[in-house]
């Protein structure tokens, strides 16, 4: 007969039954343990699988991230991006401000480059999104970080190599670069100024109100040739051989950037930097004079001037030439492709066909000699 203990409490009473060993079925102690070693590796296990599968998810979310700076948008934080999407779906038929357009075009790229993105939003609950979102920002910034390190050294490369400094600028040097060095300078400068007038180099050294560099122009280096036409200054702009370099090099590699079809002589960028350096070395470099000037110029707002130019064109004029720009960078960073010109009488003509055409009446003759 079972046996049976009754404990009261303040809160209440509770009855605890004390087991009958009588009614157990005696095993091995060697067997028991067994048992309990492998309940235990299988707990682990699952907790080690459980920490995989996290630490998957959160790799593959940072690297799908690093697309965003590269290809949807440099600065909008894609909570921003969600919001603007989510108020339009809410409130259509609003009017809407030009910098929530771009936010709004932001979105619907982010969708295009990570298709499964929008089916995620729909079905994760509050505290999956927020860690989702944290994830691929971070992978947005560390790319958008390994981008600026790579160029800052590029860079420097490139400047010596196209303005041929007296003092050739160090890939390591912060200090010396900007306005403070006459070949940056006069990239950096204003296309309504000219670099060449002292007043104008001492102006914006001098951070003077006459003279204040910010978003609201377009630097001298965005320009093909870098030189701007007064009286047309879209001609040129954005075909600047030292952006088709920085493209190059962040988007193909570092090595691709020496190749810009029709640019320069085929000048070996990374030989030069070698050199320059070395040069550079043996040179007596000047104190600073001035810092780089960032405190009037907004890069975000910069950024969307950019995008801008290229997505709020005034008109179907406008538009076509930017198709046409968008075509040259093409051009340029891929080369050139004729595949289009590849008609079927032209494909009917080449080897590939030649020889199906071969085969056929080689195994036509000989159906026909048996």
């Amino acid at each position: 007969m079972s046996e049976s203990v009754t404990a009261n409490h303040s809160t209440g009473s509770s009855h605890l039954q004390v087991c009958d060993i009588s009614l157990s079925v005696q095993t091995s102690p060697h067997a028991r343990a067994k048992r309990k070693i492998a309940t235990l590796v299988e707990e682990v296990e699952i907790l080690r699988q459980d920490k995989a599968t996290k630490k998957r998810i959160v790799t593959y979310y940072v690297s799908q991230g690093r697309a965003i700076r590269r290809m949807v948008a440099l600065y909008t934080p894609i909570e921003d991006m969600v919001a603007e999407n989510d108020r339009r779906c809410e409130e259509s038929g609003t009017d809407c401000t030009k910098e929530q357009d771009r936010i709004q075009r932001s979105y619907i790229e982010l969708a295009k480059a990570l298709p499964w993105f929008h089916d995620k939003l729909a079905s994760f609950d509050h505290e999956e999104l927020a860690d989702m979102l944290r994830k691929l920002k971070r992978g947005a910034d560390s790319a958008r970080a390994d981008d600026t390190a790579t160029l800052k050294e590029l860079v420097a490369s490139w400047v010596n190599t196209e303005c041929h400094p007296t003092t050739l600028i160090k890939p390591d040097d912060k200090h010396h670069r900007g306005f403070a060095n006459d070949a940056c300078g006069k990239l950096l400068c204003p296309v309504e100024w000219s670099w060449d007038d002292p007043i104008v180099r001492a102006g914006i050294r001098d951070h003077t109100t006459a003279f204040i560099v910010s978003e609201n122009s377009w630097p001298s280096f965005m320009y093909e040739n870098y030189q701007a036409n007064p009286n047309n200054l879209e001609h040129g702009l954005m075909k600047s051989k030292l952006l088709v370099m920085g493209f190059k090099a962040i988007f193909t590699s570092p090595s691709s950037a020496n190749e810009v079809d029709g640019d320069g002589d085929g000048t070996d960028i990374l030989e030069n930097n070698r050199r320059a350096r070395k040069r550079s070395d043996q040179a007596k470099v000047k104190t600073c004079v001035a810092s780089i000037i960032d405190g009037d110029f907004d890069y975000q707002i910069f950024w969307g001037n950019i995008v801008d130019f290229f997505e709020d064109a005034p008109g179907p004029a406008a538009r076509a030439r930017m198709d046409k720009l968008l075509e040259w960078w093409t051009r340029k960073v891929f080369g050139r492709n004729h595949r289009e010109d590849l008609t079927p009488d032209i494909v009917s003509q080449m080897s590939v066909s030649t020889l199906a055409t071969q085969r056929k009446l080689m195994e036509d003759a000989a159906f026909n000699s048996d």
